[in-house]
Parts: structure tokens; C-alpha cells; sequence
């Protein structure tokens, strides 16, 4: 059994309005081949811990400890430079020439090789996530955090998304936010359903 600790939230405390908690005391640890799912609805706070973990918002309380880290977005779009191409853009982020590496991705992603040398807007909204699943996979981050990766793709190539990023828990663990409660019942080692209090 793997111990490696990726990601350790202990003792959690954090709220935008007084009195009106979206987390209290809460703790959550994955470690190395776990794929853990945040459930529930919207406003119940499943973005605000991806948040708290990438540290652009800070806890009232509690810790956080994690392991190098990506982040598949739910809207590509939103996730890359209008202006340069995706291959530019994945070069820039991982620092590296690509080879065989990108090539097995691509393959796996059903990508091809031609479309990372255009332009966000030139690519299909499916297109363009699994542009943004190639770029976390190829960063080999420890702990890759997934904001409903499979909303632009079909049913098809959403099941092969998902057995790509499991594939991947070889080397991580992965923290998954989803809508799809069959998906997250096939694919999670744990689910974690947030309650809604409609928080905004």
C-alpha cells in the first residue's frame, strides 16, 4: 500500500459571510493512486476548496499541505492565451521539447498532432479540453486537481477521458469535482458529498 501523502487538509475553516460557514473542521488527505470526488451542487462550495488549495484564497483556520499540483479547468477557454498556439502554450507552461511522450498522449486523447499549432479559437470546445487534460498530464504534477473535465466532450470520449486520468494515478492522486454521479460512482475511491446551503 502507498503512504505518500499528496494532499492534507486538516481542521478546515473558511466562510465569506459571518456566521454562514461553507467549510467547518473539515479534513480530507489523498494519497499516491487515490482519486477522491467532490460532490454536490452548485453553491455548495466544491470550487472554493480547489481554490483554498491553490492558495488563491486563505483558510480562517486549518492547514493545507500538498504536493506540486495542475489544474484541469472546466472551461478550456478560459485556461489558455487567445493569441498564442496550444503547443506554444503547452511548451511555455512545461518547459520542455515534446516527444514520444506527447505523442502516446495524443493518441490516448484522440488529438491530432496538427491542432496544437493552432489558436484556441480555432479548436472545438472538446478539442480544446483535452488540449487542457494534455497540459496537466505533461506538468506530471503530484496532485491534479479536476474541475468537471468531461462537461465538453460525449458520452464516448468522456469515459476515455476518465480512463486516461485513472491510467494516470500511477504516478498521483487526483481530486475530482463532478455533476455526474455515475461517473463519480465508477471511478472514485471516495465520494465526498457537500451539503447545499446556498452559499454564493
Amino acid at each position: 500500500m502507498n503512504n505518500e501523502f499528496i494532499l492534507d487538509i486538516k481542521n478546515l475553516d473558511f466562510s465569506y459571510k459571518e456566521n454562514n460557514p461553507i467549510y467547518k473542521n473539515f479534513s480530507l488527505s489523498l494519497k499516491k493512486g487515490e482519486l477522491v470526488t467532490i460532490f454536490g451542487k452548485s453553491g455548495s462550495g466544491k470550487t472554493t476548496l480547489f481554490e483554498l488549495i491553490m492558495g488563491t484564497i486563505k483558510p480562517q483556520n486549518g492547514t493545507i499541505e500538498k504536493k506540486e499540483l495542475s489544474l484541469i479547468f472546466q472551461d478550456p477557454y478560459n485556461s489558455f492565451h487567445p493569441t498564442y498556439s496550444i503547443i506554444e502554450q503547452l511548451e511555455d507552461v512545461v518547459q520542455r521539447k515534446f516527444s514520444k511522450e506527447l505523442t502516446d498522449f495524443l493518441e490516448e486523447l484522440n488529438l491530432q498532432r496538427d491542432l496544437l499549432d493552432k489558436k484556441p479559437h480555432e479548436l472545438s470546445g472538446g478539442q480544446l479540453q483535452r488540449c487542457s487534460i494534455l497540459r496537466a498530464l505533461l506538468m506530471k504534477p503530484k496532485l491534479l486537481l479536476v474541475d468537471e473535465p468531461t462537461s465538453a466532450l460525449d458520452n464516448i470520449m468522456a469515459y476515455d477521458v476518465m480512463k486516461l486520468l485513472v491510467k494516470y494515478l500511477d504516478s498521483c492522486a487526483i481530486l475530482l469535482i463532478t455533476h455526474d454521479e455515475q461517473m463519480a460512482k465508477w471511478c472514485s475511491d471516495k465520494i465526498i458529498r457537500l451539503e447545499d446551503n446556498e452559499k454564493n
